[in-house]
């Protein structure tokens, strides 16, 4: 039985651009409490404020099979564990366990804390019998131990000695640095292994050298039976142990059971994923393995063919196991296979005739900058074009023009647009301002054109705006620009794309796109 211990409130928060607040934490906890994560790691209360806080405000709160983890480090050179106030910090949090980091390499007890190896050791020792006499289960996180035991192999098993005689039940191996090779995690772990019998053997690797899961796995084989890391990888420098890796190789490739997590359970984990992420303001990994978005999408035309008959011929495991789907993507690679699939996706079935002008089209225009890989809507309304399908509307013109600003700073710049729209037989034309900029101006102008025909339009507000110039022979402002939208609209998100030599033309393409997909939902292509 694997023990995993989630340590994305407190390693995690470590991470470049990784901020949580204690609510988001206290959010957090309660979401990894419901994945079934035994052991929560919650950050150290004798740190920061924030975490004493955090603490202070999870008394109490009840997290069904999981148990909260306090974070800290031994006894500083000198003072007894009971007047230290990190351990006094530890203890203040109130949880049935506290994780302590202590040193395993000499070069950092001597050059780093500046003490003596044998007070290092007295420090383990005393920090740990305190601990575990005041009821905590102790869990040793040994800090550089693979760095230490290859420099020197005596010193390191010594610190888990005193670690053990402490009162410590689990000796967690670090690769603080990342710098490990899983073979030398296997060797390794296997010594510890075979030198702490009952005792319980963990792992708490770094990914600094794209190997953090590799090395997690290579100690499970040797022995290892708790695991520490993070969701989404968060942590100092390139991140620890990525959790949402982990747990499904343990799981799906090597059979194992983990305490708390069912296959049910693991078909929550991308929901977990994003859920960390949202929380953190950062956006999902698009090719993170088993829950991004690219992690079951195909996009070759003898890929997708293949899959459809078998998921199996390209696809590692079903992706509903993690809580995933297999994607069709649509490009200038595809196949008549991937365009009738996608298409199948929205519920719509084309003829295999029209899938070959389909497929001709898409590539014209992804020659001439497109991209439907992203904007299955822009792909979805194609399809209904080339179908003979009515739009809701056509854009017959606009015109842009920008006021700019004179030398008086409080004199904003602003921007007046105006467009022609048709709608039926009735030929709109209308105008708007925006301080914020030309295209902001053209969308209040198109929604002022159409709102009449259909208010259902108020309901939909645009999410993001990307611009991409695009490569080619000509430079500068001579390029090409392809345009990306998103909208979303009661929970239903969705993308668009427009590409020209005119980015305001780009612009208002997208933008039109994604309303006229909208107001065609409740109007689905007809079936033959």
């Amino acid at each position: 039985m694997i023990e995993i211990l989630d340590t994305t409130l407190r390693d995690g928060t470590q991470g470049e651009a990784v901020n949580l607040s204690s609510d988001d934490k206290i959010a957090i906890a309660r979401r990894l409490a419901a994945f079934g994560v035994p052991i929560i790691e919650g950050g150290w209360p004798g740190s920061n404020p924030k975490d004493a806080e955090f603490f202070a405000r999870m008394k109490g709160v009840d997290l069904g099979n999981s148990q909260l983890c306090a974070f800290g480090s031994t006894r500083r050179k000198g003072v007894r564990p009971q007047d230290d106030p990190s351990v006094q910090a530890m203890l203040e949090a109130a949880t049935p366990m506290v994780t302590v980091v202590a040193k395993s390499w000499d070069f950092h007890v001597t050059h780093a804390l500046e003490v003596s190896l044998e007070e290092n050791l007295r420090m383990i020792e005393e920090t740990y019998r305190y601990l575990v006499e005041e009821g905590k289960r102790v869990i040793h996180d040994a800090e550089h131990f693979f760095d230490g035991f290859k420099a020197n192999r005596g010193y390191a098993l010594k610190t888990l000695e005193a670690a053990v005689r402490g009162g410590a039940d689990t000796l967690c191996l670090c690769d603080t640095n990342g710098g490990s090779l899983p073979e030398e995690v296997y060797e390794i772990t296997q010594v510890v292994r075979e030198a702490f019998p009952g005792v319980i053997i963990g792992i708490h690797p770094h990914n600094d050298s794209e190997l953090a899961v590799a090395n997690a796995l290579a100690a499970v084989r040797a022995g290892a039976t708790h695991v520490q890391g993070t969701i989404n990888g968060y942590g100092e420098r390139c991140g620890n142990l990525n959790l949402t890796s982990a747990i499904p190789n343990l799981m799906l490739k090597y059979g194992l059971a983990l305490k708390g997590l069912t296959p049910a359970r693991l078909a929550e984990l991308r929901e977990v994923s994003h859920f960390v992420d949202e929380r953190a303001n950062l956006a999902p990994n698009l090719r993170a393995p088993y829950v991004g978005d690219a992690a079951f999408a195909h996009k070759g035309g003898i890929h997708v063919s293949a899959v459809l008959k078998d998921p199996r011929t390209y696809e590692h495991v079903p992706p509903e196991a993690v809580g995933n789907s297999r994607r069709v993507l649509v490009s200038d690679l595809s196949g008549r296979s991937n365009l009738l699939a996608k298409l199948a996706e929205s519920g719509v079935s084309v003829p295999k005739e029209m899938a070959g002008a389909l497929l001709d089209e898409v590539k014209q225009l992804e020659h001439a900058g497109y991209s439907f890989e992203g904007a299955e809507a822009s792909f979805y309304l194609l399809a209904h074009r080339l179908r003979g399908g009515q739009m809701p509307f056509s854009v017959e013109g606009f015109t842009v023009f920008v006021h700019v600003a004179d030398a008086d700073p409080e004199t904003p710049t602003w921007a007046e647009a105006t467009v022609r729209v048709k709608v039926g037989e009735t030929l709109q034309h209308t105008a708007a301002e925006s301080q914020h900029g030309p295209v902001s101006a053209l969308d209040k102008a198109f929604r002022k054109a159409i709102e009449a025909f259909y208010p259902e339009i108020a309901e939909i507000e645009l999410s993001d705006y990307k611009v991409r110039i695009l490569s080619g022979q000509e430079a500068g402002t001579a390029s090409g620009v392809r345009v990306m939208i998103e909208m979303h609209r009661a929970g239903e998100r969705w993308s668009t794309v427009g590409a020209s030599k005119n980015n305001l033309e780009a612009s208002l393409k997208a933008l039109t796109d994604g309303y006229a997909y909208a107001l065609l939902k409740s109007q689905p292509i007809p079936q033959d």
